[in-house]
């Protein structure tokens, strides 16, 4: 195998392309840090899961007033919204409550109290942001009155947010190198860490770095370490996002003593369409997603309902579910709508590469979806006789239930009697695992399983362990990234000048 000369050393070198490492390069370059990046995949492969997202950003902040920090926004569009705020206390109340309290607490602290100064300094280097009107807003007359605690996202979503990105890195003189996967950290007799060893087409070479900030993803795209920590048939998942997160980074980490944290059992999985091919479309991006269940039925391919659509708004069910649909039979799934609601679902149900049907009654619409006419329709009359009277509102937890099924629909259950019936097929795809390395907070270094810092070495974004159980607040993950990316870049380039 050749064996190339080292590399020219760099003060900082950041492992992945994604928000989280863009953030930590930047974050690293602005303290006056030469700094190099490593990416695995092409050119063509940039951004790491990022790509993929839909680019939603949750962080703290107190009404329009801090929205206009970060947008531009005339009279006229001030008038056709009602964003209402979201308080440090409850962006901290949604963490613990969705991860079941076991959030690490000094992680999701900062998460929050970082949250809008970050996006204040994203927009200084020069990302742009918008309003999430066709995803996270319902129009309620003549305003667009937002819900779930997500506003803002970046102009172009995933795409969008890796292009500025690369922009504004490019512009401070980060260097980029593509096709150079991450394969060992280089350390010295002392324990620190003084660069990488990767991979390239050509073989390895030693990348020295007198700092390096881990910020390559976690192991979703790994079918036997998916397996081996998710459990079985965890590798029948479709993978959301780059087919390059394969678990490098925790596993160098790991090799040189660092300590394992977090839900190495739990991941992020959604519905996603039945049709994706099982690694992410760059095409596409995430319109693959379909997440406006909450306003209509989920059955499995035995017609039956499994979950509860209405538990809660979708930004803080959608992260699990996926796993829900993985344990049905065939991993497969089949989110039912009537004309009444059909206008309202997201965009990412119009797109052409879609698995779905259409029928006038119940019945044929079972035959274009595969699945027993009677069983399905026996299923939408007892949730239609379930359904109970009330005021149906999307945009807030509006208590029109069901009762007397199970599992039940505790909000926004409308009966579904209205044609033409719309049915769209979907299995699980997985974004991110939870378990990762241990980091310490304020700096972003990483820990050894003593607690004691390595010296050197840095981690953000989806390799941190200890933030998500269970379940995650939609948007909180790309904030996640550029919050302690932030950190460990600014970080990782102070402890080399100090």
């Amino acid at each position: 195998m050749i064996r190339n000369m080292a590399m020219e050393p760099v003060d900082v070198l950041v492992v992945g392309t994604g928000n989280a490492a863009m953030s930590a390069a930047v974050a690293a370059r602005n303290e006056g840090a030469s700094v190099l990046m490593v990416e695995k995949g092409p050119r063509e492969a940039v951004g790491g899961n990022s790509f993929f997202a839909g680019g939603g950003f949750r962080f703290a902040y107190d009404g329009i007033d801090d929205i206009r920090k970060l947008i531009d926004l005339s009279e006229a569009e001030l008038r056709a919204v009602d964003v209402g705020s979201y308080p440090a206390s409850k962006y901290h109340d949604d963490i613990m409550r969705v991860t079941e309290g076991l959030a690490d607490p000094d992680l999701a602290g900062r998460l929050v109290g970082q949250s809008f100064p970050t996006m204040v300094w994203m927009r200084e280097q020069g990302m742009r942001w918008a309003l999430m009107t066709g995803r996270q807003a319902f129009k309620v007359g003549e305003v667009y009155r937002f819900w779930g605690g997500l506003t803002v996202e970046a102009v172009g979503g995933g795409p969008g947010l890796i292009d500025h990105w690369l922009r504004i890195a490019e512009a401070k003189g980060v260097q980029i190198r593509y096709e150079a996967g991450a394969h060992a950290l280089l350390t010295g007799e002392d324990g620190a860490v003084r660069g990488v060893r990767i991979r390239t087409p050509s073989g390895f070479e030693d990348a020295p770095a007198r700092a390096v900030v881990l910020a390559c993803g976690g192991f979703e795209a790994n079918p036997e370490m998916r397996t081996r920590y998710l459990g079985q048939g965890w590798e029948l998942a479709k993978v959301r996002g780059t087919r390059y997160n394969t678990g490098d980074g925790i596993r160098m980490a790991l090799d040189i003593g660092a300590q394992a944290y977090g839900h190495w059992s739990g991941c992020h999985a959604v519905a996603w369409d039945a049709g994706a091919p099982p690694f992410g479309n760059r095409v596409v991006g995430d319109l693959y997603q379909k997440h406006s269940y909450p306003l209509g039925i989920i059955v499995n391919a035995e017609a039956q309902r499994f979950v509860d659509e209405g538990a809660d708004f979708r930004n803080y069910t959608y992260a699990k579910y996926g796993r829900e649909i993985l344990r049905q039979p065939r991993q497969l799934a089949f989110q039912i709508f009537d004309d009444k609601t059909r206008a309202m679902l997201r965009d990412e149900y119009r797109i052409a590469r879609v698995t779905m049907a259409e029928a006038a009654t119940i019945e044929e619409l079972a035959e274009g979806l595969g699945l027993d006419p009677v069983a399905l329709k026996s299923t939408v009359d007892r949730y239609n006789a379930a359904c109970q009277p009330g005021h149906f509102d999307p945009t807030v937890l509006d208590g029109k239930r069901t009762e007397g099924i199970t599992p039940p629909k505790s909000n926004w259950a409308l009966p579904i009697d209205t044609p033409p019936f719309v049915g769209y097929a979907v299995t699980c795809g997985i974004t991110f695992t939870f378990g990762g390395l241990r980091i310490e907070p304020s700096t972003g270094q990483v820990l050894d399983d003593t607690d004691r810092p390595i010296r050197g070495l840095y981690a953000a974004g989806e390799l941190v362990g200890g933030l998500f159980w269970h379940n995650y607040p939609g948007g909180a993950g790309l904030m996640a990234g550029a919050v302690f990316g932030r950190t460990a870049g600014a970080a990782a380039a102070r402890s080399i000048s100090g």
